[in-house]
């Protein structure tokens, strides 16, 4: 395991925005606040997991295809584009007037550096401290209170079907799984043999399929033995696919409403790409969305996603809102480089913005659906 002094510096660096490094974005292949201001912006190879226990499958022959855009079939479904939330007829939001509901509020001080925020059923909230190796729980009644210790230096957070917690962690280089109030299990920390980079977030599927960024934020450069930064596909037999393997500095992902796109963002290219998701949970596509450069402070980093299909972009001065047409609403502003929201509360209109070394919430007029 790397020495915990390492997590600090390159993580800070993210913060500012770094994006040194070399990237490969012409060779990607496919194997199988309150306080508002308005912005504008005009491979899959197969590897074994555990799951929880160690499993094997078979090697999956890759097979490589190029693509220019998002084509997949996504027949019989929503359609993330249509502009209104079909459970409740609401139009979807035109501006930012339509989407924020309140001031920003900091709800949490005195962190290293937060990240994963992610809302409980059970009525609380959690998100790491990355240096600290701590996942904290926020209640209204109680503020922050520490709640996992160690948490393998987790980032991203998210739960799965059963309940349990998802962690992607720097310090464990893997995604582990754990009942509340037990210790983790290994989900993956390896592909092809080698050792994973430093799992950055993570995402749950409804199949039990997962989705996980691998960026080298967590690691010395020379400690790094993937020949890439890649985006991954875990299936529910256990199975590890490679989805990407052309980003420079993967990080923060989320479904669209009805599961059919996976949008990544690529924090040293300032920019949001987006995969066909088929019915089996393979992926296709992978074309760049939307362009987010900004001077503000911050790249983009975590994600969000509302019922409308509107993305929720950390980076560029607090977190740009995005339509599903790639149209940037504005950005609602945070004081410090934000590193990820997600939505909860008890209506699902709270969005939640972790800002080392602070949180915040913010109230809004739509709801979220990236919550258990």
């Amino acid at each position: 395991m790397v020495s915990r002094s390492f997590w600090l510096a390159p993580l800070l660096l993210l913060a500012c925005g770094d994006s040194s490094g070399t990237t490969d974005a012409g060779t990607g292949t496919t194997t199988t606040g309150g306080v508002m201001e308005a912005t504008t912006s005009g491979t899959t190879s197969g590897s074994t997991t555990e799951v929880p226990e160690p499993t094997s499958g078979p090697e999956v022959t890759s097979t490589t295809s190029t693509t220019s855009g998002t084509t997949g079939d996504t027949s019989g479904t929503m359609d993330p584009t249509s502009g209104s939330d079909s459970s409740t007829g609401a139009a979807a939001p035109m501006s930012l007037d339509d989407v924020v509901d309140g001031d920003l509020e900091l709800i949490s001080d005195g962190h290293m550096f937060t990240e994963g925020p992610l809302w409980s059923p059970d009525g609380y909230l959690l998100f790491s401290d990355i240096p600290a190796d701590t996942i904290f729980r926020w209640t209204e009644a109680n503020g922050s209170e520490a709640f996992i210790t160690p948490s393998g230096n987790s980032n991203g957070l998210a739960f799965d079907g059963m309940g349990r917690l998802l962690a992607a962690e720097h310090g464990g280089r893997r995604i582990s799984r754990r009942t509340i109030g037990e210790d983790a299990a290994l989900v993956v920390g390896e592909y092809m043999g080698l050792p994973l980079n430093s799992p950055n977030d993570v995402v749950w599927r409804s199949d039990g399929t997962l989705y996980f960024t691998d960026p080298p934020y967590g690691i010395d450069p020379a400690d790094q033995e993937q020949p890439f930064q890649g985006v991954f596909r875990v299936d529910p037999n256990g199975e590890v696919f490679l989805v990407a393997d052309d980003f420079d500095r993967p990080n923060g992902l989320v479904l669209a409403p009805d599961e059919s796109l996976l949008y990544v963002d690529d924090t040293a290219l300032e920019h949001v790409r987006v995969f066909d998701v088929m019915a089996d949970g393979s992926t296709s596509g992978g074309a760049v969305f939307v362009a987010l450069p900004s001077d503000l402070p911050g790249d983009p980093d975590g994600m969000a996603i509302d019922e409308f299909g509107d993305l929720y972009v950390t980076g560029g001065g607090g977190v740009r809102v995005v339509t599903p047409d790639a149209e940037v609403l504005g950005t609602i502003a945070v004081p410090e480089s934000a590193t990820n929201c997600k939505f909860g509360g008890d209506d699902g209109r709270w969005l939640f913005i972790t800002a080392p070394p602070r949180v915040y919430r913010v109230h809004l007029k739509v709801a979220g659906v990236d919550m258990p």
